[in-house]
């Protein structure tokens, strides 16, 4: 008897209330291959005793030539398969989401009670991570003491996970909640929470445990960035290609307000100490003036404040604040972090720039250690630079990624922990 037809894998479309099910000829001297009928449940009752008949003779042919019956596979519809390259959450994944919040790391419950005492850097692989079939675009730590073994990751992958980043290098949970590439992630500071921008235009707020979207946001343009507000978090604010910020409240749904520049892409947004007021980074570079390049925003009235804080013509892909001091770190495409006054009118600090990594296009984000000694910088290159925050000194290099390495994050308890992520899908932890 001929192979049977693998439903599964054919392009053909058929009528979902159909089943196709093989049908032999009934003469085995001169027809060797199989047929093929469609039964239909609209179909007459005397059509359906023929079919009944038709399969109890298919039966006892399939038992004279094959002694060991053949399974069939039901067919599945095109519409009803799942796309093979949406991931799949795995059982051990769900039943690890559902009590994330419930343990504490024991390699965190020592330090909940200590400060860091002094400047401890990374020295080693402890884990290597095939995280995403994609470039992972940020990293960032639970803010939540507590629970600050979790790690969140997203990716150009339509993803956003989370990893148990000190004790097992484990994947806890994976979360699809957005049909476009995930731009941007963070938690909100109750660490239940967490904000993510899609270049499907969506933000959406997902429930860290259960999985759920517990709301979703529309914008008509590509989001590139999200940031909730310091002083009250169920407010943010999100950019991307647009001239436009908007200012959203999850708990109605609807947009506060709209800041309007003359830009077409918004780079990163940083609120500045309680959240009155922020700066937004933009694509806006001209040969002869860096104006808007860094835009300072009043956030109550959407007023500018300054739009000539940054004379250099770069674009800065990254902002961050410093965890105690009165100032922000911007990373810049000149292969440089430039350093500013977080106060009017913004001056930027000539005396502190930490160059020795590269940017060269790629959205390499910095940020500080806990204590603010400590400026970590992700390169073009695939390496880490570690920079004295005070000095502009370069503390040290690491040789961490083979594509460029966009995001480095040193953990907000434990000395000498950092996650690092690069273009190819890879993250690495540190320690």
């Amino acid at each position: 008897m001929a192979s049977l037809v693998d439903y599964e894998d054919s392009d053909s479309e058929t009528n979902e209330d159909c089943r196709i099910e093989p049908h032999h000829t009934g003469n085995n001297d001169h027809h060797t291959e199989d047929q093929l009928f469609i039964v239909n449940p609209s179909s007459s009752q005397s059509d359906l005793s023929g079919t009944q008949n038709s399969r109890s003779y298919l039966s006892s042919c399939v038992k004279r030539s094959h002694p060991n019956p053949i399974a069939l596979r039901p067919y599945v519809s095109k519409r009803q398969r799942v796309s093979t390259s949406a991931p799949v959450q795995t059982e051990a994944e769900h039943t690890a989401g559902s009590h994330l919040l419930s343990e504490v790391s024991e390699t965190i419950r020592p330090y909940l009670s200590r400060k860091q005492a002094g400047i401890q850097l990374p020295k080693r692989v402890q884990f290597e991570l095939q995280a995403h079939q994609g470039p992972v675009n940020t990293l960032q730590w639970c803010p939540v003491d507590h629970h600050s073994h979790l790690l969140l990751s997203a990716s150009m992958d339509r993803t956003f996970k989370l990893w148990d980043g000190v004790d097992s290098g484990r994947c806890m949970h994976t979360y699809s909640t957005q049909l476009g590439s995930i731009r941007d992630a963070c938690w909100l500071p109750c660490g239940r929470r967490i904000l993510s921008g899609s270049f499907d235009g969506t933000v959406a707020l997902t429930d860290v445990e259960t999985g759920k979207t517990v709301v979703k946001m529309e914008n008509e343009f590509k989001v590139g960035c999200v940031t909730p507000r310091p002083c009250d978090p169920d407010v943010f604010l999100c950019g991307g290609f647009s001239s436009e910020v908007k200012a959203w409240d999850v708990r109605s749904g609807k947009v506060l307000r709209v800041y309007k520049a003359g830009i077409q892409q918004t780079l990163d947004i940083l609120f500045l100490g309680e959240g009155k007021e922020f700066i937004s980074s933009t694509d806006a570079v001209s040969r002869d003036s860096a104006e808007l390049t860094l835009i300072a925003w009043d956030f109550d009235t959407t007023a500018k404040l300054s739009n000539q804080i940054f004379h250099e013509r770069y674009t800065c892909p990254c902002l961050t604040s410093h965890p105690l001091e009165n100032s922000f770190a911007a990373q810049t495409n000149g292969s440089y972090i430039a350093l500013f006054s977080a106060q009017r009118p913004y001056r930027m600090n000539k005396r502190r720039r930490y160059e020795g990594h590269k940017v060269e296009g790629f959205a390499v984000h910095c940020g500080f250690s806990a204590d603010g000694s400590v400026l970590v910088s992700g390169s073009s290159t695939g390496s880490v630079h570690l920079y004295d925050s005070h000095s502009s000194r370069m503390l040290k290099t690491l040789q961490a990624h083979e594509h460029a390495c966009v995001c480095a994050a040193l953990h907000p308890l434990l000395p000498g922990v950092m996650a690092s992520c690069d273009w190819g899908g890879e993250i690495k932890i540190w320690k």
